[in-house]
């Protein structure tokens, strides 16, 4: 008989919170018997794989085995090509449940997963590589990732200036440098952006490429968090590799579309999702001790007091609008792509979720603040025996911890919401492009005339400089 979620949160073993407090009805019968079957497999497989993960920085691939034999890793991948064909909304709770019953680091890596085979199903209509490759995720349990960090950048990520592309007879000659990508090393396939190979300084003329396990250099030996510590994340390198011209994913320039469309959108869900499912996670592992936990002196177990029920009731709360806003946006996406329908993208001008990135980055700050704040709560809340690490409440607080740091880091995307509301979207200059004038002008009312002068002086001469390489081959008799 098929574990249903109701025997599984409501069994002894487990002893957290029950299904009344899941928003069940968000999610198709269909959906609901998929959660099932994966709270079964992060119980059996993913939750003890875990521990070993933590403590060892041991890579989940045992955990991706036994996703793929759900079909989890073709979960966005069209029926007609041997997925599952699912929305949105199933994606965030994929993630939600991994993270709360099973793995935080898996689920990380397995957002990463979810964001590069988004990518590639934005641009795999014309482009037999990527179908190809989409078609065998699980049959090969072939683990995909995104590299989009620059090392210069940090958590401006879309401004990739230590990576570039050049065209070559064969296709594509590929540099890229980063500073963070998860399952460096490990992952089978990664979606890169560099600058276009046509790359003139605008860096908003960027372009993605499909590489492959065997183009890249990682250094997973140098990696050792405070958390999320089997996600492997760290530098990746791709050394002028040499890739043929449908490994191209999209259209040159492509890439700030894809950025937009895909790649935040879809990370900003799922790590969302992520960071919810710690939090309940918390929440279940500090609910079963306090409930069983006594104080024989009072008759008292730690549940019957009132500063615990406070607790209780305020992480619950919060979590619940931190999930209910995070699958709202999760339906937005379903609404606004016929439930994730891939086929709307052959127009490749169809972007019907970047219109809605404001909204985006409003879960992801507010789920990633909330998990630090719960499971703190949640460690108060079990007392000294919380600190065990038996307990796991402990590594699940070292887990949501990498939210609000995770890039783009709450610090950015708070600003980018007021900066937007206040000033308008077009005040965010991403690219660096527009002159704040006003902040100009008030500098160059402090200066003296003779500074005036000599800025004026330095401002004419780097105009010589620059356009001195443009002029010289017309002076030599060469057409321009």
């Amino acid at each position: 008989m098929m574990t249903t979620t109701t025997d599984r949160i409501s069994s002894e073993s487990f002893g957290g919170l029950s299904e009344d407090f899941d928003p069940q009805w968000l999610l198709t019968p269909s959906q609901r018997e998929l959660q099932a079957r994966l709270i079964d497999l992060c119980a059996r497989v993913l939750r003890p794989n875990a521990i070993a993960s933590d403590r060892n920085l041991i890579y989940p691939q045992e955990n991706f085995k036994a996703l793929a034999s759900i079909g989890l890793l073709g979960l966005l991948v069209p029926t007609e090509w041997g997925g599952l064909g699912e929305n949105h909304v199933c994606a965030a709770m994929v993630v939600e449940t991994i993270a709360r019953y099973g793995c935080p680091s898996t689920a990380m890596c397995y957002t990463m997963h979810l964001g590069a085979v988004a990518a590639a199903l934005f641009r795999a209509h014309d482009n037999a590589e990527l179908q190809t490759l989409l078609q065998r995720l699980d049959k090969d349990v072939a683990i995909g990732t995104l590299s989009y960090s620059d090392p210069e950048t940090g958590s401006h990520f879309w401004y990739p200036v230590s990576s570039r592309a050049e065209e070559t007879a064969e296709g594509w000659q590929v540099f890229k440098r980063a500073s963070w990508t998860t399952s460096a090393g490990f992952a089978d396939w990664y979606i890169v952006q560099t600058t276009s190979p046509d790359f003139d300084g605008d860096y908003s003329d960027l372009s993605c490429f499909l590489i492959y396990k065997s183009e890249v250099q990682a250094e997973p030996h140098k990696w050792d968090a405070l958390g999320l510590r089997g996600n492997q994340s760290g530098t990746l390198l791709v050394d002028g590799v040499v890739i043929p011209a449908q490994r191209m994913v999209g259209p040159s320039g492509d890439g700030t579309a894809s950025n937009d469309e895909i790649v935040d959108p879809f990370f900003l869900l799922c790590s969302s999702a992520c960071w919810n499912g710690i939090a309940m996670g918390a929440v279940d592992i500090a609910k079963k001790h306090v409930t069983r936990k006594k104080h024989v002196d009072v008759g008292m177990r730690v549940a019957d007091y009132p500063t615990i029920q406070d607790y209780f009731g305020e992480a619950i709360i919060d979590t619940s609008a931190c999930r209910m806003y995070t699958f709202s946006m999760g339906q937005l996406m379903d609404q606004l792509t016929n439930g994730c329908d891939w086929s709307i993208h052959a127009d490749t001008a169809a972007l019907p979720r970047s219109a809605n990135l404001h909204w985006y980055w409003q879960i992801k700050f507010s789920a990633a603040k909330n998990v630090a704040h719960v499971c703190d709560k949640m460690l108060h809340a079990c007392g000294g025996s919380g600190f065990k690490k038996d307990m796991e409440i402990e590594r699940y607080l070292r887990d949501g911890k990498a939210g609000w740091v995770m890039g783009p880091t709450n610090e950015i995307l708070r600003q980018f919401v007021g900066k937007s509301a206040l000033l308008g979207f077009e005040s965010l200059d991403y690219w660096n492009q527009s002159v704040n004038e006003r902040v100009l002008h008030n500098e160059l009312k402090k200066m003296s005339a003779e500074d005036k002068r000599r800025l004026a002086q330095t401002l004419l001469e780097e105009m010589e400089e620059a356009e001195a390489p443009a002029k010289r081959p017309a002076m030599a008799g060469t057409t321009a």
